[in-house]
């Protein structure tokens, strides 16, 4: 038997060839393969399976320290708090019960993070699932909307923006706006600015919504649903609930604007949150992240990651509802909107989903076992493909 060296020298290059080339597709891909898979892994399992550790420490412990923000500024964390009114409503959920008023039943009062320039987007939103009049008359729920703002960023523009801003509330009475400058590097501002609002103006809300301007919020649903909490046996107490991330990592990449350095938070896992773009939390858990925004450093950027430590710090845990979504788009489709909590992206479609969503003779079609069948398999089929990742999980098409 004869053996072809020639045939092994040039499997051997071929290998050599083909490890080589794998070598430089990694170290090419490595930032966004480390962002991404193995500071994943990394962040999940110290978080779960080597030590369930405190995140907080006295680091975040209110302090005089400035901190500088990537937008250039400075400011002191643990005065956020401190900013003042531009545009207020106090009396947008009744009398303090001081001057022989007494406080109107809210069952959701609902923040909307938006910014100066968006008012297309909030006018949508008046128009649709945020239309309080609807929620009441159609619903029989008594909701209170308004539009958290800080200023316009660009300072040449500034005082035009702000007198549209003012000429927009004169209308509608609906915005809530402190003198902090409206950027990503001060959401952190603006979550400080809801549950303060909320604290001193509306602190009978059974529940307080917090929400970005561009998702879709399937109202119908959303007040069944917390109507259901609060008839539930433990009632509507503790509630947090979303679109949950667990042991995410922070990114370390400098090119990010989610960039978070070690100075500033030194551990490789946040705390459990929710995305920032929709979550619901019941009266007692606003009135505990109220008390944490006033003891916390609130130099972390990052809203609903500061949102979390605020959670950790007054030992709530988020909950999971699998129809709030991440933060993609939920596919279009009559099977999911029956149980659809809220979407993420809708900046340009609200008003025709709106009308699609909660027009009855959509659903006519889908009742009964078969409906159900028929709905079940639609849902797996369009939730378990990788490109709905993340809005609503495979397991929401069994729920």
């Amino acid at each position: 038997m004869f053996m072809n060296f020639r045939r092994i020298r040039k499997c051997q290059c071929v290998q050599l060839l083909t490890t080589g080339l794998v070598l430089c597709m990694v170290m090419v891909c490595w930032e966004e393969l480390d962002h991404h898979v193995v500071s994943h892994m990394r962040s999940y399992t110290y978080r779960y399976l080597v030590n369930r550790y405190d995140f907080l420490n006295s680091s975040f412990n209110i302090t005089s320290k400035h901190h500088h923000r990537k937008d250039g500024s400075d400011s002191v964390g643990d005065r956020l708090w401190n900013y003042s009114y531009l545009i207020n409503h106090p009396g947008k959920c009744g009398g303090s019960g001081g001057d022989g008023k007494s406080w109107d039943d809210v069952l959701l009062l609902l923040f909307v993070k938006s910014s100066p320039e968006n008012f297309e987007r909030r006018q949508a939103i008046r128009d649709t699932w945020g239309n309080e009049s609807f929620i009441w008359s159609e619903l029989g729920a008594s909701m209170r909307v308004v539009f958290a703002l800080g200023m316009h960023h660009d300072v040449k523009r500034r005082s035009r923006v702000q007198t549209a801003l003012q000429q927009e509330d004169q209308a509608y009475g609906d915005l809530i706006q402190q003198n902090f400058v409206d950027s990503f590097h001060n959401l952190t501002a603006k979550l400080i600015l809801q549950f303060h609002w909320g604290h001193e103006y509306c602190p009978q809300a059974r529940f307080l919504m917090s929400a970005d301007d561009d998702i879709f919020v399937h109202m119908p649903n959303l007040v069944k649903y917390l109507r259901q909490l609060e008839s539930s046996q433990s009632g509507a107490k503790d509630v947090w609930v979303g679109h949950v991330h667990r042991g995410a990592p922070p990114v370390r990449r400098k090119n990010s604007k989610y960039h978070v350095p070690y100075d500033l938070y030194p551990w490789p896992s946040y705390p459990d949150y929710t995305a920032g773009a929709g979550y619901v939390v019941s009266g007692d858990v606003a009135a505990k992240i109220y008390h944490a925004t006033l003891v916390l450093n609130s130099s972390i950027y990052i809203d609903d990651v500061f949102m979390g430590i605020c959670a950790k710090a007054m030992g709530v845990s988020p909950q999971e509802h699998v129809y709030f979504s991440g933060e993609a788009k939920a596919p279009y489709h009559p099977c999911i909107y029956d149980h659809m909590i809220t979407s993420h992206g809708h900046a340009a479609d609200v008003r025709s989903l709106w009308h699609t969503a909660t027009d009855p003779a959509v659903y006519s079609n889908y009742r009964g076992s078969m409906g159900n069948l028929y709905c079940t398999a639609v849902r797996a089929m369009l939730l378990c493909l990788p490109y709905y990742h993340n809005t609503y999980s495979c397991m929401a098409a069994f729920t």
